[in-house]
């Protein structure tokens, strides 16, 4: 027996005294509703990239361009004020370069670039509303939204519309009287 648990010995109980937990036992759930009931927050958010991430990897790349050129100097045996001229005109370069072009395209990009691939994202989907000629400040599922409040405004109309057609059936008898 572990923890004082059944009984103490088994002998006269007809059982093996061997004690086992109640499987068909439901325990209550703390969260009864595993979704919100306001749809809005399943809105699809599109990934904002980092900025800095975004910066500090484009220096890096050139970064590990200079290296490579400063580590095939070093060892061609280059002076070092010839090595640091050359590195910094490389890296001018590349730095222009990387103006100019705009930055990698996502074909370009592997899947661990996330804040890359988000950027490159937001750029196809504003090159697709563009396209598409999309309003930048539509919003989506903004249809239903629109349904539902005409739906209501109707059923204001209806709501208080029936007391104006009780009038004007009203109306129509005393025109006729």
């Amino acid at each position: 027996m572990s923890s004082n648990v059944g009984l103490t010995t088994p002998r006269g109980s007809g059982t093996s005294g061997y004690v086992q937990r109640n499987l068909s036992h439901l325990k209550p759930r703390d969260n009864p509703q595993p979704y919100p009931k306001d749809f809005d927050t399943f809105k699809h958010r599109q990934r904002q990239p980092d900025k800095d991430i975004l910066e500090h990897d484009r220096k890096r790349e050139i970064e590990v361009k200079v290296f490579e050129l400063r580590d095939k100097l070093e060892d061609e045996g280059v002076e070092e004020d010839e090595i640091d001229d050359q590195c910094d005109a490389l890296r001018k370069k590349l730095e222009s370069q990387q103006t100019a072009n705009g930055g990698p395209t996502a074909k370009n990009l592997k899947s661990q670039q996330v804040h890359e691939l988000a950027k490159a994202k937001i750029v196809e989907s504003e090159k697709l509303r563009k396209a598409l000629g999309i309003r930048e400040d539509y919003e989506e599922g903004g249809h239903w939204k629109q349904q539902e409040e005409r739906r209501v405004e109707r059923e204001k109309q209806v709501a208080s519309g029936e007391t104006r057609e009780e009038e004007r059936s009203g109306q129509k008898y005393r025109d006729r009287d």
